[in-house]
C-alpha cells in the first residue's frame, strides 16, 4: 500500500504533536529544497538514510508501444535519484 502526501503530512504532525497545517508547511519547504538542490546540481545526503541526487541518462532508441515495429529516439535526460542507506536498508529488510 502506497501512502499519499496527506497521509504523510498527517503522520509527521501526529508524531511531532504540531498541527497539520505545520506538518504540511514542513512537509512542503522538504520537498522543495530537496527539489531546489537537485536543480542545481547538487545532491541532498541524510547519512544512514540516503542520498538524492540526480544523473544522465543518454539518448537511446526505444520501441513505440503502440506500434513495436516503430523505433523511436528518446533524448537524453538528467533524471533524479535516490540511493538508500545502510540504516534504511537495514530498517527495511
Amino acid at each position: 500500500m502506497a501512502v499519499t502526501k496527506q497521509e504523510f503530512i498527517e503522520a509527521v504532525a501526529a508524531k511531532t504533536g504540531s498541527s497539520k497545517r505545520d506538518a504540511a508547511e514542513a512537509v512542503e519547504a522538504f520537498l522543495s529544497t530537496v527539489e531546489d538542490a537537485l536543480k542545481a546540481g547538487d545532491s541532498v545526503t541524510f547519512t544512514g538514510f540516503g542520498k538524492f541526487h540526480t544523473t544522465h541518462r543518454a539518448a537511446r532508441m526505444g520501441v513505440n508501444p503502440r506500434n513495436p515495429s516503430e523505433k523511436v529516439q528518446i533524448r537524453a535526460a538528467t533524471v533524479p535519484k535516490f540511493s538508500a542507506g545502510s540504516v534504511l536498508k537495514k530498517a527495511v529488510n
